[in-house]
């Protein structure tokens, strides 16, 4: 079959990698110049560098991510830096972290060692996982966050250090939004898994590097014997192309005039419902649009540093302190020279080594606080937060440049009751992927690959099963 699939971010590229892997052609349009999505490399004028346009962690229980990147040819031990669920904040007021031990003495472990907690609040806290694990990692429908927090005899402060920061970095959501049954099943697959599942990847190298560049590579690659599955011609990755017009009938699909076997829709959630909305309603299409316009989005943002010298915090990724009221909006901080490949950049090739400068990045999950206040008033308490409580372990070298970058939609807003559509829509012949499908995940990238994944096995089932 000859497919199309609109959108070249995480979910869009699992994908058609997916697609080639079962024989068949799969073109990729894409209305941005580089691939990723809202997990890739941009050039900062400010700092004179690449950086992402997010700061991104992924948990080592991301198994298709991991899957799709060896099947690329890739090592993830390589291009990861992995460490064990570790919270420590940078004022040292908090620390808590996973043990070398066997579920769920991991975290069981680590909570009896924490500092910051009382003995009462490690107890309680240990209890809620312990009764969650016992019941099958299942929260009571409709639940949120902070209700199920409630229910366990959380106290402020184990919330606060703990919960809070833990709920916001996997939903993006806050604690009386969040649905508890999404929550439950992050904390299932990490802190509720094995060992080695517990563990955090943070990206050595940026995001465009980590996988995205190597699936347009592998999709656009061609045999030395020029021949191809049946008569189909290669894929193609068409960036800068931002599809206007989708229209499906029984006998096929086309995309801006071009004709194809099949379609798959992988944007967010506004270009998906624009694009399907041309589409002649087939049985179940009203209910299904209406699914897609109920979501709402939380942005995120981040403030990438640029430091005299590299500060080499005791952690790699820190928890900071947030005191909302003073405008210190930041939760993480990272260090970029604790796990980074010191690659540097131009923007003609993205190639110069060891001239990467030295950067910080915080991260602000839920950023509509701050999105309220002017840019540079946040910027500058939010360098003042950082350098007041990391420097508790020590005199750090001043901050001479930053860059903002705030991802509007970066997330749908995770909350209890939302439906999510399935891969399959009602249009036979047309597929959708992205994290903010019925993937039993928030809204993360390892969600928006299984769902890619998904689309493209079913999509490709179901229409040669319609054909037999």
């Amino acid at each position: 079959m000859r497919i199309a699939v609109i959108g070249a971010g995480w979910a869009g590229l699992a994908a058609a990698v997916r697609a080639k892997q079962l024989g068949h052609t799969a073109d990729v349009f894409e209305a941005g110049q580089v691939p990723g999505g809202r997990a890739r490399r941009v050039w900062s004028r400010a700092l004179d560098t690449h950086i992402d346009n997010g700061q991104h962690i992924l948990l080592a229980a991301y198994t298709e991510t991991l899957a799709l990147m060896r099947e690329l040819g890739l090592d993830p031990e390589a291009l990861f830096y992995r460490e064990r669920l570790t919270l420590q904040s940078a004022d040292g007021h908090f620390s808590l972290s996973s043990l070398p031990l066997p579920a769920p003495f991991n975290l069981l472990g680590g909570v009896l060692l924490a500092r910051g907690l009382a003995p009462a609040e490690k107890l309680r806290l240990i209890a809620l996982c312990a009764r969650l694990r016992q019941r099958n990692w299942l929260t009571t429908p409709s639940l949120t966050v902070a209700q199920w927090l409630a229910q366990g005899a959380q106290s402020p402060r184990v919330v606060q250090a703990f919960w809070r920061p833990l709920c916001v970095a996997a939903l993006n959501t806050p604690p009386d939004e969040a649905c508890a049954q999404l929550f439950a099943n992050v904390l299932r697959d990490s802190v509720g898994g094995s060992t080695a599942a517990s563990g955090v990847l943070i990206p050595r190298t940026d995001l465009s590097r980590l996988w995205p560049e190597r699936a347009a590579q592998y999709l656009e690659f061609v045999e030395d014997s020029g021949e191809h599955i049946e008569h189909y011609p290669p894929s193609r990755l068409k960036l800068g192309h931002a599809v206007k017009r989708l229209y499906a009938s029984t006998a096929g699909v086309e995309v801006d005039g071009v004709n194809y076997d099949a379609a798959i829709v992988a944007t967010n959630t506004p270009s998906a419902h624009r694009l399907l909305s041309q589409l002649t309603p087939a049985t179940g299409s009203a209910e299904y649009l209406e699914a897609l316009s109920r979501f709402d989005f939380i942005p995120i943002a981040t403030i990438t540093f640029h430091v005299e010298q590299a500060w080499q915090l005791p952690h790699p990724m820190m928890l900071l302190r947030e005191a909302p009221e003073q405008l210190e909006f930041g939760q993480w901080l990272f260090d970029r020279s604790m796990y980074a490949r010191q690659t540097g950049a131009t923007p003609a090739s993205g190639n110069a080594e060891d001239t990467a400068p030295a950067l910080l990045h915080v991260v602000i999950s839920d950023a509509r606080a701050m999105m309220a206040h002017a840019q540079e008033d946040v910027v500058s308490a939010v360098a003042r937060q950082v350098q007041m409580q990391a420097n508790k372990s020590g005199t750090r070298a001043p901050i001479c440049g930053h860059h903002v970058i705030v991802e509007k939609r970066a997330t749908f807003a995770a909350r209890p009751g939302l439906t999510r559509p399935s891969n399959q829509s009602p249009w036979p012949r047309i597929a959708v992927a992205g994290d903010w499908t019925d993937t039993g995940y928030p809204g993360v990238l390892e969600g928006a690959v299984r769902s890619g994944r998904l689309a493209a096995d079913k999509l490709i089932k179901n229409r040669l099963c319609a054909e037999v």
